[in-house]
């Protein structure tokens, strides 16, 4: 199963609740930060929810 990379590029402070919320779950925590996670609705739901705050590129 396909995979994504996570960066956050740009700082919570500022944001909305629910978008600092969004950054925690997907486990980013400071501007830097990376995760991979498996390439599902759910997740992908919650990027685009910070896409302004994050980088995303596909694993294989």
């Amino acid at each position: 199963m396909a995979q994504l990379k996570v960066q956050q590029k740009k700082s919570s402070i500022g944001c909305k609740a629910n978008q600092r919320e969004t950054l925690r779950s997907l486990g980013l925590k400071r501007i830097g930060d990376t995760v991979v996670k498996e390439d599902r609705p759910e997740i992908r739901g919650m990027v685009q929810t910070v896409r302004h705050l994050v980088t995303v590129e596909e694993v294989e």
